[in-house]
C-alpha cells in the first residue's frame, strides 16, 4: 500500500500540470506580468452591454488576494521563475488550447494585464495512533492553487470564457499538451456547478492519467467585468488515491468581493 501511495503521488506530482503548484508556494514574489452547458451561476450580459474598463497591473495587485483575505492556509505571490508562460505549453489538439492554459496556470487570449498567486491549504490532522503512511498523507491533503486575475480590453474577457466553455465541450473526452517536453494526459473534463457572485462563471473537473494512474484536477474561472479570474487546483493526497477531493470555494467569494 504505501509503495503505491508513493507511486501514486511522485507520477502525480512530476507532471506538467503540477510543476507551478508545486514550486510556486514560497512568499517570493514579482511585480505582475502583462500580457457551458448551462450550469453557471449567471447568464452573461448581453451583447449590447458596453465592455467593461480593463484593470491595470497596479490594480489587479491591488484587488488579488492577500493573506488576510483567507481564514486558513497561505497566500503568496508567483516567482517570475516559477511561472510558466503561455508560450511555453503546447496543445496537441488546438481546439484544447484554452484548457492546456487554464491547466498550467496561465490565462486564454491576451489580457492587457495579469496578476498571480498561489494558495496553499493547511495540512490534515492525522488520527491518532495513525500509521507512517497515514500520516504523510495527511500532510499531503491539503489544496493547493494558482490563482491568476487578468484583465481584457474590448470585450476579450467575455471572449476567454467563450472559448473555455467551447474547449471544455470539445474536449469533453480528453487531451493532452507538453510543456518544456513533458507530456500531460487527461482522460475527461466534466463541467459541474459554477460558483455564483460574478457575472460569469465555469466549474470543470479533470481526470488526469499517467501510467494507469487516475487522479482528480480541478478548475474554476469566474468573470468580474473584463477581469477573468483562474483557479486550478489540485490536492496531493487525492492524486496518491484517486479519491475526489473538495474545491476552496471561499477563495472565489473572497475574490469575487475585492473585484469592483
Amino acid at each position: 500500500m504505501r509503495t503505491t501511495a508513493l507511486r501514486r503521488t511522485a507520477l502525480a506530482a512530476s507532471a506538467a500540470t503540477l510543476a507551478l503548484l508545486a514550486t510556486a508556494c514560497g512568499g517570493s514574489s514579482d511585480g505582475g506580468d502583462k500580457g457551458g452547458d448551462g450550469k453557471t451561476a449567471q447568464a452573461e450580459k448581453t451583447p449590447s452591454a458596453a465592455p467593461a474598463k480593463a484593470l491595470t497591473a497596479a490594480e489587479l495587485e491591488k484587488a488579488a488576494l492577500a493573506q488576510a483575505d483567507v481564514k486558513s492556509g497561505k497566500v503568496s505571490k508567483v516567482a517570475a521563475k516559477d511561472d510558466v508562460a503561455q508560450d511555453k505549453a503546447k496543445a496537441e489538439d488546438p481546439a484544447c488550447a484554452p484548457l492546456t492554459y487554464l491547466m498550467v496556470g496561465s490565462y486564454v487570449g491576451k489580457p492587457a494585464a495579469s496578476v498571480k498567486r498561489t494558495y496553499v491549504g493547511d495540512p490534515k490532522k492525522p488520527a491518532a495512533g495513525a500509521s507512517a503512511e497515514e500520516k504523510l498523507m495527511a500532510g499531503l491533503d491539503r489544496a493547493k492553487v494558482i490563482e491568476t486575475l487578468a484583465s481584457y480590453d474590448n470585450g476579450g474577457a467575455e471572449q476567454a470564457m467563450k472559448d473555455l466553455k467551447a474547449a471544455a465541450q470539445k474536449c469533453a473526452g480528453g487531451f493532452s499538451y507538453t510543456v518544456t517536453g513533458t507530456k500531460s494526459e487527461y482522460e475527461k473534463v466534466a463541467t459541474t456547478q459554477a460558483p455564483a457572485g460574478g457575472d460569469d462563471a465555469l466549474a470543470l473537473t479533470l481526470t488526469m492519467a499517467a501510467d494507469g494512474v487516475k487522479a482528480p484536477v480541478k478548475a474554476v474561472v469566474v468573470r468580474k467585468g473584463a477581469t477573468l479570474v483562474y483557479f486550478p487546483a489540485v490536492n496531493l493526497a487525492a492524486a496518491a488515491t484517486g479519491k475526489d477531493f473538495d474545491f476552496p470555494a471561499e477563495l472565489v467569494q473572497a475574490q469575487l468581493g475585492k473585484l469592483k
